[in-house]
């Protein structure tokens, strides 16, 4: 039967169109189900993804006589119901066997190839078909900020590693190491604030004692002054000063 429109045809559909004939659509495997999560985790948590990624998100154009779900779309706003009504920015399909590219009319396709070597086929507009292999890096500029690993759309532990990079970055940590160096950093700056503390509050005391040992009297308006300086290096030389100062107004000039 047909031809068809996408709004004919369901979300959860297992069909896509082509010119308005239906195309029916197999669930994944095992494998290209768990490794195709690999890739949209990766994707969605680069700091540079200006919108969202999904996830099988149907693709409508041609007045809805063309609808496909890439495995991955990435750079989209995909906040509104039903299906999405432009190219995406980025796709990313899973190939096992067979399968070729989605033709969205985007600006990059990867094909992700589940059988042979790994390696990810990587489309264009206008230029030839590129092959990154299994040690090196997707690029996708102006897309990602980030490189992709080939080994993340693949493996467990890459993905997770790609992901936790991406995650520090968005915070504005270039690593792991950096983290920990902050955080280091910030107990020493703590530890150091302790410290003065404490010896901003040895150091006052001291000031009240020479001062009332010399038979002054402290008002209000000097006890408040002691107790508001903040500075290590004033409150010492208050006290040094407090040993010959004539008046504890003097020594606190």
């Amino acid at each position: 039967m047909g031809p068809f429109r996408a709004d004919q045809i369901h979300e959860g559909s297992h069909y896509e169109l082509s010119q308005g004939h239906a195309i029916h659509c197999m669930t994944a495997g095992g494998r290209k189900g768990s490794t195709h999560l690999l890739g949209a985790i990766v994707i969605n948590s680069d700091p540079g993804l200006a919108q969202q990624a999904g996830v099988d998100v149907g693709i409508a154009w041609n007045d809805g006589k063309n609808l496909r779900a890439p495995d991955i779309v990435a750079g989209m706003d995909l906040r509104a119901p039903g299906w999405a009504r432009q190219a995406p920015p980025l796709a990313v399909e899973y190939a096992d066997g067979d399968q070729d590219e989605v033709e969205l009319g985007t600006r990059m396709i990867w094909v992700v190839r589940l059988t042979g070597p790994r390696r990810v086929e990587v489309h264009e507009p206008g230029q030839p078909v590129r092959v990154v292999h299994g040690d090196d890096e997707l690029l996708a500029p102006g897309i990602l900020q980030n490189p992709v690993p080939v080994r993340a759309l693949f493996e467990r532990d890459a993905a997770l590693d790609a992901t936790l990079r991406n995650l520090l970055a968005r915070e504005g940590y270039a690593s792991l190491d950096a983290v920990r160096e902050n955080s280091r950093k910030a107990a020493r700056e703590a530890a150091q604030r302790e410290s003065n503390a404490q010896a901003l509050t040895v150091v006052r005391t001291a000031l009240r004692a020479q001062l009332t040992t010399r038979g002054f009297t402290l008002t209000p308006v000097l006890t408040a002054r002691i107790d508001a300086c903040q500075d290590l290096v004033t409150i010492m030389r208050w006290l040094t000063r407090a040993v010959v100062s004539a008046s504890p107004e003097a020594a606190l000039d």
